[in-house]
């Protein structure tokens, strides 16, 4: 089945666009789909895509354990002593099953030091088998054990070892001459004028919640306002700093589907480590080390991948040898994929071809 690309965008997205999205569609080493909307958009523009940034930082961090000649089965404690929970491997770290997702003592993002004292003075929550997203801590704990392992942080070795020799357009810490190129995130809006309180929102909204410190328990960046900032783009957090293109995430995940990589790598980076009911998002989630597997009804045609709060989305699927990006300015209500992409992810599957015509 063919599908119109360009006609569909205009169908299905363009007419009720508020503000400004691009998408783009890798397969095989080529980009099949690059369209934009909005004033001033084009395949060019950059904006920060929050937790989309979760796997390219997990790759990192599985990368330096190959330099090592270690892999993802190692213990946390074998690299960080001091963390609260020694005998969890860095795959159910990395899987969010080690139980630090809310900390008993908040610190600044911008903090590596006070981050690292906090974490280790927590107690965990819980302990594998059970998992529950790590939106913030996810972070400072992938840089602490980047810096013991390596003496440099995620964003660096990320510049180093990926983006600089794949001339990606997905930055850790996105360089001055770049700052122009960057669309301002506009807060979401309200649908029938109030916020949502049942379900997840419902412990969202609860400051004694453990959902709510699990988002709040690492202070710093956590707005539009304070993303629309060169020290927000220029942090390098690796849970959700990085700032890209359509066009530089979707290369990304294609370079996944080739050879640049250890095959060890991208093994550990696409196998499923747990699945079953998440303690944070209040729902079922599969995770590898470092990225979401989500069902075929969110990824037509399988995968792996990660959301953005607000609406940006990448994946790939290694069946298809397919990669996918979306990006936007305007943010919608939540940190899974919304309406807006998931009309876009209806297009894809197993039998398609594409036309830009």
């Amino acid at each position: 089945m063919q599908i119109d690309w360009a006609g569909e965008f205009e169908h299905r997205f363009r007419k009720h666009l508020v503000g400004g999205a691009s998408v783009s569609v890798w397969q095989q080493g080529q980009e099949l789909v690059s369209l934009s909307a909005g004033t001033g958009w084009s395949a060019d523009t950059l904006v920060p895509v929050f937790s989309a940034t979760k796997p390219a930082s997990a790759l990192c961090l599985l990368l330096a354990l190959h330099d090592c000649c270690r892999g993802p089965e190692l213990e946390v404690g074998d690299i960080w002593p001091a963390f609260p929970a020694p005998h969890c491997t860095v795959a159910q770290l990395l899987s969010h099953q080690c139980g630090l997702a809310a900390l008993d003592y908040p610190a600044r993002l911008d903090d590596l030091e006070a981050c690292r004292t906090s974490i280790e003075r927590t107690r965990p929550a819980w302990l594998p088998p059970q998992h529950g997203y790590h939106p913030q801590t996810f972070g400072p704990m992938l840089d602490i054990l980047m810096m013991e392992l390596t003496g440099m942080r995620i964003c660096d070795f990320w510049e180093k070892r990926v983006r600089h020799p794949l001339d990606l357009d997905f930055y850790l810490g996105l360089p001055e001459s770049e700052f122009h190129r960057v669309a301002p995130l506009q807060a979401p809006r309200l649908v029938s004028g109030r916020m949502p309180r049942e379900g997840f929102y419902a412990q969202y909204f609860d400051a004694e919640s453990a959902v709510y410190r699990a988002f709040h328990s690492i202070i710093g960046f956590d707005t539009p306002r304070e993303m629309n900032t060169p020290a927000a783009w220029q942090c390098g957090s690796p849970a959700k700093g990085g700032v890209a293109s359509a066009r530089g995430l979707a290369r990304f995940y294609q370079s996944l589907l080739g050879d640049f990589f250890p095959a060890e790598v991208l093994e550990w980076l696409s196998a499923p480590q747990c699945s079953g009911p998440d303690l944070t998002l209040q729902r079922h989630t599969s995770f590898t080390c470092g990225a979401m597997c989500e069902p075929r009804c969110l990824f037509p045609c399988g995968g792996f991948g990660h959301a953005g709060a607000g609406g940006s989305h990448a994946f790939c699927s290694p069946e298809l040898r397919l990669s996918f990006a979306y990006v936007m300015d305007r943010m919608e209500l939540g940190i899974l994929p919304g309406p807006r992409v998931l009309t876009l992810l209806d297009l894809l599957g197993p039998d398609v071809s594409f036309s830009l015509h």
